[in-house]
């Protein structure tokens, strides 16, 4: 199993690799649940909590700059594959469309199906973050979180939420669904930050 989908990296590879990861041959889909089947015309991202309320559609998204990335892509389940090339929108540049209440320090990622994760807003809003609606030139396919996900290459890619359609800004932590059952509450993947040990928060 290990030679005909995982390597272990080797040579200047194995300075990008965290520890316990192999590297991949393809792109693994792991997924909680049925895929969401979403119709890109009633597709709607929300803002709320300590926030303003706003509501955006994907034509929103498209008109904000458009940029190419290519980042590194870490899975929890100790996969990892590098150089993944996206297009998406940054962070940073979403961020200037909507007004955020500065007691606000969490944001919970909210996705079609249900599926919620929490990130701390200063581990949110860093230049290298993107939401991605392209994968390797081609429409972001739904086992990998089309039509947008969003992508925080720093974190275990539980946090990088697949079908994202809304953010919910907080003025404490509160566990998302992953985190609730016994994933550690900020995931970073150099730490090894895999599992709680406990349940929720």
């Amino acid at each position: 199993m290990l030679g005909k989908f995982f390597q272990k990296p080797g040579g200047e590879q194995s300075d990008r690799v965290p520890p316990g990861q192999y590297l991949t041959k393809g792109f693994p889909v792991l997924t909680y649940g049925q895929t969401p089947k979403i119709d890109l015309e009633e597709w709607r991202f929300r803002v709320w909590g300590l926030a303003k309320p706003a509501t955006f559609t994907m034509s929103d998204f498209m008109a904000l700059p458009q940029h190419e990335f290519t980042a590194d892509f870490h899975c929890v389940t100790r996969w990892s594959k590098l150089d993944v090339k996206w297009t998406g929108v940054k962070v940073t540049d979403f961020m200037q469309l909507i007004e955020v209440d500065p007691k606000a320090i969490h944001v919970m990622e909210h996705c079609y199906g249900g599926y919620t994760t929490n990130l701390p807003l200063e581990d949110f809003v860093r230049e290298e973050n993107f939401f991605a609606h392209t994968l390797f030139g081609e429409p972001l396919p739904a086992e990998h979180g089309g039509p947008l996900r969003l992508v925080v290459p720093h974190l275990y890619a539980w946090k990088s939420a697949k079908w994202i359609n809304g953010l919910e800004f907080l003025d404490h932590e509160e566990s998302g669904f992953w985190e609730r059952n016994g994933y550690h509450r900020r995931g970073e993947p150099w730490a090894e930050e895999r599992y709680s040990g406990f349940f929720g928060l």
